[in-house]
């Protein structure tokens, strides 16, 4: 039976333009760490969705604010975002003052990689320093190997909301290729423990 009291909702990181072309079966963001943890989390008992992003290859906030906000977010859930779905968390988070129980933010990102105005107006946006009032618990995960701007984005927004942060050797930004693996333990453990 799946725990009503808690849930989890995963925000996927932004692929290449690329995949924009690809068969959804052959597409990235929606995969790596992500079935794994969903199917420990599930044997759990805890409810857990991962939205598909609409063009998460050319992102836009209030598009992915509308999909985001068809599934149930209150004081229990568990807020996990990827690279530039953690941009989208903390925005949203920010902009709509909502009580939560975690915010677990993976390789977060908040740099344009080509400053287009579309990225732009996605990763450009003030961080709100209220929101560790709102969140019991925030944690970051990194590495050692992440890309320089990655790391950016971590101070960026550790700087402004605080919380714990876990850096893990040669996890790289935390897709398959640099991880090497599906699996995400320390994931499944900051999501468990109280």
């Amino acid at each position: 039976m799946i725990n009503e009291k808690i849930n989890c909702i995963i925000i996927h990181g932004c692929p290449s333009k690329r995949e924009e072309m690809m068969n959804l079966a052959d597409r990235t963001f929606d995969k790596h760490w992500m079935p794994w943890i969903r199917e420990k989390l599930e044997a759990q008992g805890t409810g857990v969705e991962i939205p598909m992003m609409p063009t998460p290859w050319e992102p836009v906030y209030e598009d992915y604010k509308k999909e985001f906000e068809k599934y149930t977010i209150n004081e229990n859930t568990v807020l996990i975002g990827h690279s530039c779905g953690c941009s989208f968390l903390v925005r949203w988070l920010g902009e709509t003052k909502r009580e939560i129980s975690k915010l677990i933010l993976v390789a977060p990102w908040k740099i344009a990689n080509d400053a287009s105005e579309l990225e732009k107006a996605f990763y450009e946006f003030p961080i709100d320093k209220s929101i560790k009032d709102r969140v019991k618990k925030i944690i970051f995960f990194t590495s050692n190997n992440e890309e320089r701007d990655g790391k950016e984005g971590l101070k960026m927004f550790h700087g402004a909301i605080g919380g714990q942060i876990i850096n893990l050797e040669g996890r790289g930004h935390y897709v398959m290729r640099h991880m090497g693996t599906h699996e995400f333990p320390e994931l499944l453990e900051v999501v468990s423990n109280d």
